[in-house]
């Protein structure tokens, strides 16, 4: 069945613009990626280097067009693989943006966004060198991207740091055992600043989210008891986390 695409400009009037209207769909994902030098983590996510015309040369989101037999989610994941070959635990729909002058040609795209732990990445993943035009960047030192890229992943980096705050969204960045200082760091990267370590493990001692194993992390200092996460206590208060296995 042909669907007709009405102009809001003129109600109940079908345009030639709005019938070349396409949907695509694209991904911000993201992941802890540790300095060497310093041994400090910071918040990457990949980027995929466009062949072609608009934008040829400049770095783009993972993404591709929707497919008028498949769902939304599903295309951000089979987009996502063919691109990056990352499948990611779970998917969340992150907005919908459509400015007229964003593309060329009018283009709405539904953004995804994700969280991987580091082992979820295939073995081409966390190293500096190009593959097959996809590599990694710092998500706060971002070069001009595509389209709107910049703001898209812009605001996700926001919708990150506000869910952090009320959900248990950071145990997408982790093992499923992970000392208090793993989680830690991982509040750090993604706030952006220190946390004073004393009053960090009372609030999420007090938070209900976590459960003390009996076992430990042991190293160069003293062992360090490892926690899971409460899985009665959802991911995140607002919008399911769609599973993929």
């Amino acid at each position: 069945m042909t669907r007709t695409i009405l102009s809001p400009r003129t109600p109940g009037v079908a345009s030639e613009d709005d019938a070349s209207t396409r949907v695509a769909v694209s991904t911000v994902i993201f992941t802890l990626r540790r300095d060497s030098d310093t041994d400090s983590a910071s918040i990457v996510l990949p980027l995929v280097r466009r062949t072609r015309d608009p934008y040829e040369g400049l770095w783009a989101l993972p993404g591709g067009w929707l497919d008028a037999s498949e769902s939304l989610d599903a295309a951000a994941s089979r987009t996502l693989g063919e691109t990056t070959g990352i499948a990611p635990t779970y998917l969340e729909q992150l907005y919908a943006f459509g400015a007229v002058d964003r593309s060329p040609s009018r283009v709405v795209s539904i953004v995804y966004w994700a969280l991987v732990r580091p082992d979820e990445i295939p073995d081409h993943g966390l190293v500096e060198d190009e593959v097959e035009n996809v590599s990694w960047f710092d998500a706060a030192e971002l070069p001009l991207l595509a389209f709107d890229h910049n703001e898209i992943v812009e605001y996700a980096l926001w919708r990150l740091r506000n869910k952090v705050g009320y959900s248990r969204i950071a145990h997408g960045l982790l093992a499923d055992e992970f000392t208090l200082a793993e989680l830690r760091e991982v509040y750090e990267s993604i706030l952006g600043r220190r946390l004073d370590p004393a009053n960090f493990r009372r609030q999420v001692e007090n938070s209900g989210t976590l459960i003390p194993t009996d076992r430990f992390r042991t190293g160069s200092h003293r062992p360090a008891r490892l926690y899971r996460y409460n899985q009665d206590v959802e991911l995140a208060d607002r919008g399911p986390l769609v599973v993929r296995h």
